[in-house]
């Protein structure tokens, strides 16, 4: 009998499929459920920031680098200012292919293999990696044309509108106003990199650095939108950046070009004082170089022409200048002995030519070997008698020298805004005791009193002394700054005023100093004649190289450098000083003869003007009869 044939169960099957259906059903419900939570997630929970995200994409927050503030002279001269330039951006994140984009520039540019290694470093040098940076100034009209044109080619690439620094007066106020550059690598360890966002310029020297806080301003700041490939379409917001404050300096662009044609093609400086503020007239360094080579990057070739020259021209003679003050500081000197009590004004030396130590053979010789005679210190600061001032710093002793010429400045950084300045060197016992583990001679304290030996002086601390015998010993530290927008400079560390037992003795010195100039004896009377004002001054030369004991100095034997330097110091008008100058002239030889005219040059141009006019006495004409 055959075998029953099982038919399919379809109620069983139904229950499989119902079953199954149900699975499914709780499966499909489960990732719905799932979507929605995650949904929620996204859309409710996480809101805020995925918006954030999302307007990141859409909308970028720009700096706006503030304008810098202009620098002008104390009449109004513009000394440093900013010019529209346009210049070539490039936004790293938004280029794919940085050699390529570099290989094209430089085909459509024409530029050298040295101007694409430039604005690769300076590529490499930005912050972030969204910021545009300019690696290309001062773009011509051709050359924006050309990057107009390949625009397309040239993602993260843009041409705009900056203004770049610049110095109409060129190398005239280098030394004085410094320069602007590119931050580098090391400034950006220490600036705020949020106050300086979009701002690739920092000032690097003189008042550009000093003042560089006040230059700089507030940096503002704009939301953009823009598409994908990054240009902007829209401005939804913006923060107006605050400009930095305009300087007025005390400097007088008249006066600095009297002071640089009065030195001519000579190498030195010159710096003019206003004794009643302190306030820095004029401010030369020569030779100077121009500063703007540095605002956008000094090419190679530039930059090893200034730095290799004999000249120094980067070198700021007039506060970097370390030079033996010679015979500039004997007033100074004088008015320490007549205060210490060591002499008095009418106790006489004896000058044969030459000043000996007792049981020491070697003789100290005077500028004059056949000698003065009998010379008191008013004859000795007017002949510059170097056996008197022998004498008297014998008499004296360094270290009581040390603690008078420091109170004038000597040894001692004077300036309130000039960074750079060197303080000079005021020896003493001490400080060779320590610097040399070697005793003070009596031989170096002869010398220290003409300005030679160990003690150096910068030509504005030489200044300075003059200013402070024209003031009568009142201290005013010299500075640049008249005001910034109406602020001036902090006063707050001003030394104390030098008061004298005896305060007609500044009286005293200055007529010595008057002698000098205006004396029949004076070594400096050809720079004074024919003044319409009383002046006082005082001559000095610096020695380069020593001459050996009994030898004679011969101009002609020595090679130009090897030359003694030449410095002129003084004040005008004598009964009321409205200006102090220190001149310098390297290896120039004669300070009367040839810095001297320098200094007067300096005085009359300043002093002449500010002359009372002489009352014309105006008398009534006789009438003529009539035809």
């Amino acid at each position: 009998m055959s075998k029953p044939i099982h038919l399919k169960d379809h109620s069983k099957d139904a229950g499989i499929v119902h079953r199954r259906l149900l699975v499914a059903a709780v499966l499909v419900l489960a990732l719905v459920g799932a979507l929605v939570a995650r949904m929620y997630y996204l859309q409710v929970t996480q809101y805020e920031h995925h918006s954030t995200l999302s307007e990141n994409n859409r909308v970028h927050v720009q700096p706006i680098p503030p304008t810098r503030g202009r620098i002008y002279d104390r009449n109004g001269e513009v000394l440093a200012e900013n010019r529209p330039s346009y210049s070539l951006t490039i936004t790293r994140d938004r280029v794919k292919d940085l050699p390529a984009t570099f290989d094209l520039l430089k085909s459509l540019l024409a530029l050298s293999d040295e101007d694409v290694e430039q604005a690769e470093r300076r590529l490499m040098q930005a912050r972030r990696p969204f910021e545009s940076v300019p690696v290309m100034l001062e773009l011509t009209q051709e050359q924006i044309a050309r990057i107009a044109i390949n625009q397309f080619r040239l993602p993260g690439v843009e041409v705009q509108a900056s203004f770049v620094r610049y110095y109409p007066f060129a190398d005239h106020f280098a030394h004085a106003l410094g320069y602007v550059g590119r931050i580098n690598e090391r400034e950006l360890k220490s600036i705020d990199t949020v106050a300086y966002a979009g701002t690739h310029y920092i000032g690097k020297t003189g008042v550009e650095r000093y003042y560089e806080e006040l230059l700089h301003g507030t940096v503002g700041y704009e939301e953009v939108e823009t598409n994908a490939r990054g240009r902007v379409l829209r401005v939804l917001s913006r923060t107006e950046p605050v400009a930095g404050k305009d300087l007025t300096l005390q400097l007088d662009a008249n006066l600095q070009r009297v002071a640089e044609e009065a030195l001519g093609d000579r190498r030195g400086a010159v710096v003019a004082i206003d004794p009643a503020t302190g306030g820095v007239l004029a401010f030369v360094s020569k030779p100077g170089f121009d500063p703007n080579l540095f605002v956008t990057g000094i090419s190679y070739a530039d930059y090893g022409a200034l730095r290799d020259s004999l000249d120094q021209p980067l070198f700021n003679r007039v506060l970097r200048g370390q030079y033996p003050p010679g015979s500039t500081i004997k007033p100074i000197v004088a008015l320490s002995g007549l205060d210490s009590g060591t002499t008095t004004r009418s106790a006489r030396v004896y000058d044969p030519g030459f000043f000996q130590l007792p049981n020491f053979s070697h003789k100290y010789r005077n500028w004059n070997r056949s000698g003065d005679g009998w010379v008191d210190m008013s004859y000795a600061i007017a002949r510059s008698n170097d056996t008197y001032f022998y004498d008297l710093a014998n008499k004296m002793g360094i270290d009581k020298m040390h603690d008078y010429l420091t109170r004038f400045g000597i040894g001692q950084r004077v300036s309130i805004d000039m960074y750079e300045e060197a303080p000079g060197l005021m020896p003493s016992s001490e400080w060779k005791r320590n610097k040399y583990k070697q005793p003070w001679y009596p031989g170096e304290t002869l010398i220290a009193g003409i300005g030679q030996g160990y003690m150096l002086a910068t030509p504005l601390q030489l200044a300075q002394t003059m200013a402070l015998i024209a003031n009568h010993g009142k201290w005013h530290r010299p500075r640049l700054l008249m005001d910034a927008e109406g602020i001036p400079p902090d006063e707050s560390d001003t030394p104390d005023d030098i008061k004298l037992r005896d305060e007609s003795d500044w009286g005293f010195i200055t007529q010595a100093m008057q002698d000098v100039m205006q004396s029949p004896h004076g070594t400096a009377r050809a720079a004074a004649k024919g003044a319409e004002y009383n002046m006082a001054g005082k001559s000095g030369t610096a020695q380069v190289v020593a001459i050996a004991q009994g030898e004679r100095y011969d101009s002609k034997s020595l090679r130009e450098r090897h030359r003694d330097h030449a410095l002129f110091v003084g004040f005008a008008p004598t009964e009321k000083p409205l200006i102090a100058v220190a001149a310098l002239v390297e290896n120039g030889e004669s300070g009367g003869r040839v810095a001297g005219p320098v200094v007067r040059a300096v005085f009359d141009a300043w002093v002449l003007p500010r002359l009372p006019k002489p009352e014309v006495e105006i008398t009534d004409a006789p009438q003529e009869a009539a035809p």
